[in-house]
């Protein structure tokens, strides 16, 4: 029933419209955080909570009509979204908490990193991504995710339940960065099987 992909596309661009920074290509939490500053004076823009629009942006345009009058708009998003994170990505792989503010959480953030690495290789194989500009950086976020893998097969540094940037826990998981990562790791099995 269209309906329901007409009312989403409503509701997505009065969303964007509110929440979208257009300077920085980042989304704020929400309406909350627009004129909020770190302790450094930067923007606060969470990594998690643009991982998860990052990532549904790919889930949108997976099961969008290619002919839908504005998936154009989508895309376009998603690709200025996906190059400005590229850019904010650490030289360890991974990203931190605050985007924009990296050293006000230092440590890096598995679940972030995981929604990352599964839009890049998503965008890669559906062909919206650039492979010799985004591949290099989808690798370097997943070979650091697999290095934050627990002994009990957990994936670990993930930030706790919140709804802001904040301090991470070597040992910290959950079930969000856990999908994440799955997700990005069934990519990178077709980002591999592309090559052969």
């Amino acid at each position: 029933d269209p309906k329901y992909i007409d009312a989403m596309d409503k509701q997505w661009w009065i969303t964007t419209a509110k929440l979208y920074d257009k300077e920085e290509h980042l989304f704020y939490r929400d309406g909350g955080f627009i004129d909020k500053k770190t302790a450094n004076g930067k923007k606060v823009f969470w990594g998690r909570g643009n991982g998860w629009v990052v990532a549904g942006l790919a889930h949108v345009l997976q099961y969008m009509p290619k002919d839908f009058s504005s998936r154009p708009k989508y895309e376009a998003l998603f690709k200025d979204m996906c190059e400005k994170l590229r850019t904010l990505q650490q030289p360890d792989g991974m990203w931190r908490a605050s985007l924009l503010d990296p050293q006000s959480a230092p440590a890096p953030e598995s679940s972030a990193t995981a929604f990352y690495c599964f839009a890049f290789t998503w965008g890669i194989n559906h062909g919206l991504l650039d492979r010799a500009t985004f591949e290099p950086a989808a690798r370097r976020a997943f070979d650091a995710l697999v290095s934050h893998i627990r002994p009990d097969g957990l994936i670990g540094s993930v930030q706790k339940v919140s709804d802001r940037p904040d301090s991470v826990e070597p040992d910290a998981t959950m079930p969000y960065a856990v999908g994440g990562f799955l997700l990005s790791g069934a990519e990178m099995i077709q980002l591999d099987n592309a090559k052969k």
